[in-house]
């Protein structure tokens, strides 16, 4: 297995169910049967970013394009830096959060000040894999002050003279300007970032549904004119997407409605969860059918959910789904209220 991966791609965990249930379908929709008016007033889109506008210019365009209200990326990029930037569309906006703290991955070229051997740039960038310190750039959108970050893996690919191409993976907030800036500093010979590239931003990646602006416009295009929905429903991605790399929970229909008006997850309410979770990890609760319901801070670990009967599971902290889509809740110790 290829070490480039970010630690939530690595940590592979299995579906323990805690009681058998089934989906009522006269409840929900999963999300791959959704309509396209649903998809546009929730949904994530994963837009390739050109060199040039903000991070909120593209959100803004993409509100312009889709002709809706509410729009917003999930993490800034530079003007000149390109590639992966999530944008939710409408509730959307409520999870899209949970990809400021995911992993990223870049691919970048260094320009080395001065040329130096092909093996110690590698044994320096080898220095640099773990936890570093870093202070923010004068320019940046954070408090100037020391702080730690990790880099997960840095691989090299191509070194040419004074330019070194790498991929990168690191933990979200890690400037790869000041790291380029420092891997040069160590090297004794200065360097700096010529040109940078987000290839993963959380599960959404360079190769996976990219799109273009100018692939919204068009599918906006081929949507009003011939009224042909195919192109553009193929970029809308259920708000599920954005969760991916979270813990997942589902719990029983019946519990559903009760936490879309507030109140929390109690053990009973769960029917099945993901293996390896720990106290205090954001969670994504879901439906039966898959529907993200929503995201939450586990207050017992897998194991200790599996074996208990009753006790609180999961404080809610962010609620996606809409109240009224499930029955209403009856007593049944399935949940407790919100704290």
């Amino acid at each position: 297995m290829s070490s480039a991966l970010l630690p939530f791609e690595k940590l592979k965990r299995e579906v323990l169910v805690k009681k058998p249930a089934k989906a009522d379908v006269k409840f929900g929709c999963a999300p791959e049967q959704r309509s396209l008016k649903e998809l546009m007033t929730s949904s994530v889109i994963n837009i390739n970013k050109p060199k040039g506008p903000t991070s909120h210019q593209v959100s803004a365009y993409l509100q312009k394009i889709f002709h809706i209200n509410k729009a917003g990326h999930s993490g800034t990029l530079d003007p000149n830096v390109t590639g992966v930037l999530p944008i939710a569309l409408g509730r959307g906006t409520k999870v899209i959060q949970t990809l400021l703290t995911a992993g990223k991955e870049y691919v970048c070229i260094m320009h080395l000040h001065k040329e130096i051997e092909e093996n110690k740039i590698r044994e320096c960038l080898e220095q640099f894999i773990g936890k570093i310190k870093q202070m923010p750039p004068i320019k940046s959108a954070v408090k100037r002050q020391w702080r730690f970050r990790k880099i997960y893996y840095i691989e090299v690919l191509e070194i040419d003279c004074q330019d070194v191409l790498f991929k990168v993976g690191c933990q979200a907030g890690t400037y790869i300007r000041k790291l380029c800036h420092d891997i040069g500093q160590e090297l004794g010979i200065g360097a700096h970032m010529a040109e940078l590239i987000r290839t993963k931003a959380g599960p959404f990646q360079f190769e996976k549904n990219l799109v273009t602006l100018q692939d919204c416009q068009d599918a906006i295009w081929y949507y009003e004119q011939e009224q042909n929905d195919t192109l553009l429903k193929s970029f809308l991605q259920p708000i599920e997407a954005a969760v991916q790399h979270l813990p997942k929970v589902w719990i029983t229909d019946q519990t559903v409605d009760a936490i879309c008006h507030g109140s929390n997850v109690n053990v009973p309410g769960i029917a099945k969860l993901e293996s390896e979770i720990q106290v205090d990890e954001m969670v994504a609760i879901f439906t039966l059918k898959n529907e993200l319901v929503a995201l939450g801070d586990i207050k017992m670990t897998s194991k200790e959910i599996i074996q208990a009967e009753k006790g609180l599971a999961i404080k809610v902290n962010k609620v996606a789904m809409l109240p009224d889509i499930y029955p209403k809740w009856k007593k049944d110790q399935s949940v407790l209220p919100a704290v």
